[in-house]
């Protein structure tokens, strides 16, 4: 018997959709959220698709998220808008800032969205995606709780942090995307395998004394393992300047139902190319890409998932059959 079953994106969308209000998240709330599962099942990230709902849904329940929170969003400069996400899930609150960010961007040049008081915004790269296709160069970063020790430490100070770069192209498509982790791997990765009881590889991890492990619960005891050592940290500290201090607030643990609610942040810049560079910003792009392209087996940041997606859009997605039984046994 086949542990996974297909689903259309339509299919994974309305059952994150049906699951996320039944725990008791608005409409409003759920709807952006659910698509962003979609999506991101359909580039081919299954640890953060609808693995996820069931965390959603519980943290719902236990109050470390606020499922009816109502974002609200401010203007404080003429470039920069500040968003409050009330400690519910950012989707709501990136959507509508987005919808003002982009004009403002286009008017000024270039404009920033700050949001506060935050939770887990899932995978990065689908938000900066979502500019780069409106016609704008988009940077986002955004903090999680601190799971990275510094250079030479062996405890916990900076969270995984990733940052993510999109880039546009012609007729609305992205010409390649960056989104990457302070860490070699991401934690819901180590997670994973401590659930299913499988080691990981070595340099995912580090145990509580700063030594490299391959158990699980160890290396979720003690830190990840920064991405290229000491680089790797700054940055971490880079996107903590970005979606901590600038928001003026640590984050709190995403696992687990204790601890309250994590007040994470997100940052995301768009800068209109046309104001920088004008029409010279797409020959330059065009030429980059196809300098990369015109190797053979080289491949741009975001291909693997772009060609996912596309594969997912005609012939769905394979889900985990586990999964699913557990959203059922929550719905219940």
């Amino acid at each position: 018997m086949s542990d996974t079953t297909r689903m259309t994106l339509a299919e994974i969308e309305d059952l994150a959709f049906r699951a996320l209000t039944a725990a008791g998240t608005s409409e409003d709330n759920a709807r952006p959220l659910a698509r962003a599962t979609a999506e991101t099942e359909a580039d081919g990230v299954a640890s953060h698709g609808l693995a996820y709902i069931p965390i959603y849904c519980e943290h719902v329940t236990c109050g470390k998220v606020d499922g009816q929170a109502v974002p609200v969003i401010d203007q404080p400069r003429p470039a920069l808008l500040r968003a409050d996400a009330a400690t519910g899930f950012p989707h709501r609150a990136i959507a509508e800032g987005f919808e003002r960010l982009v004009p403002l961007a286009r008017g000024q040049g270039l404009a920033g969205l700050a949001i506060h008081n935050s939770y887990n915004c899932g995978v990065l790269g689908l938000h900066t995606r979502a500019l780069a296709e409106a016609g704008m160069v988009a940077l986002g970063f955004t903090n999680a709780p601190a799971s990275i020790a510094p250079s030479g430490g062996a405890r916990p100070v900076v969270g995984t942090n990733p940052f993510s770069l999109a880039v546009p192209g012609p007729e609305g498509e992205v010409a390649f995307l960056i989104d990457q982790s302070a860490s070699t791997i991401a934690k819901s990765e180590v997670m994973k395998h401590a659930r299913e009881d499988r080691p990981i590889p070595e340099g995912w991890a580090l145990d509580p004394d700063g030594a490299p492990t391959t158990d699980p619960a160890l290396g979720l005891k003690g830190s990840m393992a920064p991405s290229g050592g000491y680089k790797g940290v700054g940055v971490a500290l880079l996107v903590e300047t970005f979606a901590a201090a600038l928001l003026g607030k640590d984050a709190a643990p995403f696992s687990g139902t204790a601890g309250g609610p994590p007040r994470t942040g997100q940052f995301f810049l768009a800068i209109d190319p046309g104001a920088a560079a004008g029409a010279v910003f797409a020959e330059r792009i065009a030429d980059l890409t196809a300098a990369v392209l015109d190797q053979p087996g080289a491949r741009l940041p975001g291909d693997g998932r772009g060609a996912a997606r596309r594969r997912a859009r005609t012939e769905g997605v394979a889900v985990s059959t586990a999964i699913l039984a557990r959203i059922a046994a929550q719905m219940e």
